[in-house]
C-alpha cells in the first residue's frame, strides 16, 4: 500500500503542431508536473486559461496518452512511459472519474438522464438485473439533488446547474474512489456554483472520495482543497496548503494571482494592493527560456533566462519553483 493514493511523477503531455522531421513543432501543454494526493484530500489547480490544468487531469486519466512520467494510483503503476509500462484502463475507469467543465457539450443530447448515469453501469455490470440498475440510478440521482422523474428527461430540459448534476451523477455511478473536477463550477450562474460547491463536499464526506479539483478562481478553490497547486505555462510554480498558500504565497505569479481576488470589505479593498502583469502570456508552442514566468515577472534577471527554476520544499509543506524567493518575499 502506498502513502499517497495519487503519486505523479514529472508528468509531460505535447500534442504535435505541425512541421515534419526536425522541424516538427510541439504544443508543450504539460511540462515536468509532480505532486501528490491522500486519500480523502481535495488538491486544487488554479492557474490561467491554457496553463495545462485541464491537460493534467484528462492525462492522468489517459483520455490523452502521456508524453512522459510516471502515475501511481493506490501503489499501483498506471503509466511510466520510460520504462513502457501501461496498465489496463478498464479497472481503473472504475475507480478514477472525471466531471466536465462544459454540462451542455458533455452530455449525449439523444439519451436520456437515467440512460446516461446507467451507461457506466452497464460497462462494468454493476447491477444484476433491470430493477437493480434502475435502483442505483435513482440511488444516484437522489444524491445530487434529481428525482427519480428526471430520469426520463433528456438533458435539453435542465437548467445548466442541473445538467452539472447529472454529470456529476454520471461520474458517482461507479463508486469511484477518485474523481478530477475539470472547472465544474465555471459555467454556472454565480447562484449555482456555491451549492455545488457545498455538494461535491458533501459527497466527498459521504462517500470517501478524492478530488483534483480544476479551477481558474481562486476565492472559489480555496473553500473546497485542502492544498492549492498554481501553474503557469505548463508548469508547476507553487504548491501548499490552501490557506496558507493564500495567506503567504511566496512566487510571484501567485502573489498577482492572490491580489485579484475581490474583497467585500470596502476599506480592505481600498488598502490591498493589486499586483498587474505587464505583458502577454508566450505561447506554449515557442515558451521563453528558463523560467516559463520570466517575460512577466518584476525580478527577472539573466540567471531566469538561461536556467530553469528547481522546484523545491521551502518551507515543510511548501513548494515553489523560482530563483528570487528571498528577494521578492
Amino acid at each position: 500500500m502506498s502513502e499517497h493514493l495519487i503519486e505523479i511523477e514529472h508528468l509531460r503531455q505535447y500534442f504535435p503542431a505541425g512541421g515534419f522531421g526536425k522541424h516538427k513543432k510541439f504544443v508543450r501543454a504539460v511540462e515536468d508536473v509532480s505532486f501528490y494526493i491522500d486519500k480523502g484530500e481535495t488538491l486544487g489547480l488554479v492557474g490561467e486559461s491554457g496553463c495545462g490544468k485541464t491537460t493534467t487531469g484528462r492525462t492522468m486519466l489517459r483520455l490523452y496518452e502521456p508524453t512522459g512520467g510516471r502515475f501511481t494510483f493506490d501503489g499501483d503503476v498506471v503509466f511510466d512511459v520510460e520504462k513502457k509500462q501501461y496498465a489496463d484502463m478498464l479497472p481503473y475507469r472504475k475507480r478514477m472519474q472525471i466531471v466536465f467543465q462544459d454540462p451542455y457539450a458533455s452530455l449525449d443530447p439523444r439519451m436520456t438522464v437515467g440512460d446516461i448515469v446507467g451507461e457506466a453501469i452497464d460497462v462494468h455490470k454493476l447491477a444484476a438485473n433491470k430493477e437493480e440498475r434502475f435502483e442505483r440510478i435513482i440511488s444516484i440521482l437522489e444524491r445530487v439533488g434529481l428525482n427519480s422523474e428526471h430520469a426520463n428527461r433528456y438533458p435539453h430540459e435542465f437548467s445548466g446547474g442541473q445538467r452539472q448534476r447529472v454529470g456529476i451523477a454520471r461520474a458517482l455511478a461507479v463508486h469511484p474512489e477518485f474523481i478530477v473536477c475539470d472547472e465544474p463550477i465555471s459555467a454556472l450562474d454565480v447562484s449555482i456554483q456555491a451549492q455545488v460547491i457545498n455538494m461535491f463536499e458533501d459527497l466527498q464526506e459521504k462517500m470517501g472520495l478524492t478530488y483534483l479539483f480544476i479551477a481558474h478562481d481562486l476565492s472559489a478553490v480555496k473553500h473546497i482543497s485542502n492544498r492549492i497547486g498554481v501553474m503557469y505555462l505548463g508548469r508547476m510554480v507553487e504548491l501548499a496548503d490552501s490557506y496558507e498558500l493564500i495567506d503567504r504565497p511566496l512566487h510571484p505569479y501567485t502573489k498577482s494571482l492572490i491580489s485579484a481576488i475581490p474583497i467585500a470589505d470596502p476599506k480592505q479593498a481600498r488598502a490591498s494592493q493589486r499586483i498587474v502583469l505587464e505583458g502577454d502570456v508566450p505561447s506554449p508552442l515557442n515558451p521563453p527560456s528558463g523560467c516559463a514566468f520570466r517575460t512577466r515577472c518584476p525580478y527577472a534577471d539573466e540567471r531566469c533566462a538561461a536556467q530553469v527554476p528547481e522546484w523545491r520544499e521551502v518551507e515543510k509543506g511548501h513548494f515553489s519553483a523560482c530563483h528570487h524567493i528571498d528577494k521578492c518575499n
